[in-house]
């Protein structure tokens, strides 16, 4: 019962998701996709990537041929054709009764590290190649594009324009010093200078060179022209941590507008998050639904003290629905600071001053247990923040916010940027920043200088809230991280 690959060609494929909403039975319909499972000989779920939906195939296993059947494994790539039935089984609507069927690619079912079983996440990591053929990744795959999708509709629907910023840099725009070096030197072989050190002026570039861990300072040069700009790529950064929440190679969204200050950034932020989740909501039902529920029992199995008070999807909706909170910095002190938890030293970081910088437990409980919807805390003492950052009047100060979430506390930073000439390159003679290395940023404060103001936010990030993976090595397709770069 083997198909012809040129009858094939000729036959307009669907999709499985295509025909599970389709009611146009007793249609001959051809499919291509891989197999799931295949039960009694006879039921092949069958799944094309178009939805985590599976579609079952009916198999007339007494007409067709023995040697066949056994290369129905799971894993197989087939090509069907059939007829589209109302389903006589339970938990689908439709069915194909096979009537022709090829095998396209064999899958030895002694090799197939993907059995129809769990699997644990880290054995899932050792096999990234094919652990989008799991429903739970290919959810979440599926949950990052139409993400992805957002991200750039919003922006462009919002008069804003794309802006791609060099991935290769001489700059630090974080200044943390955390950060790849790109060189053409062979190892071992790099010229030296008198005093030992390495001569970059030699190297391809002339100077020494970083892959960027943002593009923001690049990205302010075009607001200062286009008005409103993004960007909106692949980001880096040495940190040497195995945390969950840290890779070394991932995606940053980095909006940035000529005159605006942080109140607008503020409304921008809130906005723009709001927009794409809903986005997804509407457009990712069924995966949320089974991520959803796989986040419900992984809750399960945590302690009671650690388990969520939300289901992911009453997260999401959580954040839609709810006004953010403005919340000072200072004032987020105080009441930190008064808290039964602090009080009771719960927290593993005390709170017993100003200046101090924020911890994941302090900005989900104002979050979750104190406002009890989104936060955005602005007005950061200035020497716990980045250089750019707008000095305020009082002097300790600084025009930043961070948007803080359920579950996850920070997702945005940003800030009103420094526009005054004097007042940045007092900031960075401070922190010593060689003005000869930002003397283009610097350009940008001489020439028409305006305030302006932007934000960053971590792609993976966003993408771990809206699917509620626990690990941010789960959400991106190859991740990057200490002593792993395997794919």
């Amino acid at each position: 019962m083997v198909l012809d690959n040129i009858y094939f060609k000729k036959m307009t494929r669907s999709s499985v998701l295509e025909l599970l909403q389709s009611d146009k039975f007793s249609q001959e319909i051809t499919i291509n996709g891989w197999v799931r499972s295949f039960r009694s000989n006879r039921f092949i779920a069958l799944n094309d990537g178009s939805t985590i939906n599976n579609i079952q195939c009916v198999v007339d296993f007494e007409n067709t041929d023995e040697a066949l059947l056994k290369r129905i494994n799971t894993g197989a790539a087939v090509a069907i054709k059939g007829i589209l039935a109302e389903s006589q089984g339970k938990g689908q609507s439709v069915e194909i009764q096979v009537t022709y069927l090829e095998i396209l690619g064999d899958s030895n079912p002694d090799e197939y590290p993907i059995q129809p079983k769990k699997h644990s996440l880290e054995f899932l990591r050792e096999n990234a190649h094919l652990r989008i053929r799991t429903n739970t990744f290919s959810a979440v795959m599926r949950v990052r594009s139409k993400l992805s999708f957002a991200v750039h509709k919003y922006f462009q629907e919002n008069g804003f324009n794309y802006v791609n910023t060099p991935i290769i840099t001489g700059s630090d725009a974080e200044g943390a010093g955390e950060m790849f070096g790109v060189s053409a030197f062979e190892a071992n072989k790099a010229p030296l200078n008198e005093d030992g050190s390495i001569d970059f002026k030699q190297d391809f570039f002339g100077k020494e060179t970083n892959l960027t861990v943002s593009g923001q300072l690049e990205a302010e040069t075009y607001a200062m022209a286009l008005g409103k700009v993004y960007t909106f790529g692949p980001t880096f950064r040495a940190e040497n941590s195995n945390t969950t929440r840290h890779l070394a190679e991932f995606w940053m969204i980095e909006p940035e507008v000529a005159f605006m200050d942080l109140d607008g950034n503020m409304d921008l932020s809130e906005d723009f998050i709001k927009s794409v989740l809903e986005y997804v909501l509407e457009h990712c039902k069924d995966d949320l639904a089974f991520l959803d529920k796989r986040f419900a029992d992984e809750e399960k199995t945590k302690p009671q003290v650690q388990r969520s008070d939300m289901t992911l999807l009453e997260k999401l909706n959580f954040v839609v629905e709810n006004n953010f909170k403005r919340v000072s910095y200072t004032e987020a002190i105080d009441i930190l600071r008064n808290s039964k938890p602090n009080k009771k030293k719960k927290f593993q970081y005390p709170i017993n001053e100003w200046g101090v910088d924020l911890q994941s437990e302090h900005e989900r409980f104002l979050v979750e247990k104190h406002f009890k919807c989104p936060v955005i805390l602005f007005d950061y003492p200035a020497n716990i923040k980045a250089f750019y950052m707008r000095l305020n009047e009082d002097g300790k100060t600084v025009r930043a916010m961070d948007v803080l979430f359920p579950g996850i506390g920070e997702i945005v930073g940003g800030a009103q940027r420094e526009e005054r000439l004097d007042v940045l390159k007092e900031k960075m003679a401070a922190l010593d920043i060689d003005e000869q290395e930002l003397w283009w940023y610097l350009d940008t404060r001489k020439f028409g200088t305006a305030v302006h103001s932007g934000f960053g936010l971590g792609f993976e990030r966003l993408v771990q809230f809206a699917t509620g993976m626990g690990n941010i090595r789960d959400v991106i397709p190859f991740p990057r991280t200490p002593q792993n770069a395997e794919f």
